[in-house]
């Protein structure tokens, strides 16, 4: 579903559906990119459809982090590194692939790789 609201946005308005781009154009942090409209409704969206796919499967099991602070500190971290490496995993990994960017390419491996890395640090550790 994520490919073809990536596709279809891209397709239908010429603009990339990176949705780290599109939640920073919703709150006013970038000047450039789809009109501010467009960007709200698309990320007012991915709860909404969440919450839509919910309802049509009879709901979701959700898991947080027991201290608030270990969630918040996450998310800016999070934020922090998505605005270094412009752009999330998701789009680099959705929207940049498919579009042979070198850069969304390589961001991609680097990724993967922490990823693999990580899980095999975690297993040596016996924390999985």
């Amino acid at each position: 579903m994520i490919g073809g609201a990536a596709a279809l946005m891209l397709l239908g308005l010429g603009r990339i559906a990176g949705v780290s781009g599109l939640a920073a154009r919703a709150v006013g942090l970038a000047d450039a990119g789809p009109p501010p409209v467009l960007a709200i409704a698309f990320i007012l969206g991915l709860p909404l459809g969440g919450w839509l796919m919910a309802q049509a499967l009879g709901g979701v099991s959700l898991h947080f982090p027991p201290n608030i602070a270990t969630l918040l500190i996450a998310g800016l971290v999070v934020g922090f590194g998505t605005r270094l490496g412009s752009g999330c995993t998701s789009g680099h990994g959705v929207c940049g692939m498919s579009r042979f960017s070198r850069r969304s390419i390589s961001a991609t491996l680097i990724f993967m790789a922490s990823g693999v890395v990580t899980v095999a640090v975690m297993n040596l550790m016996g924390l999985s």
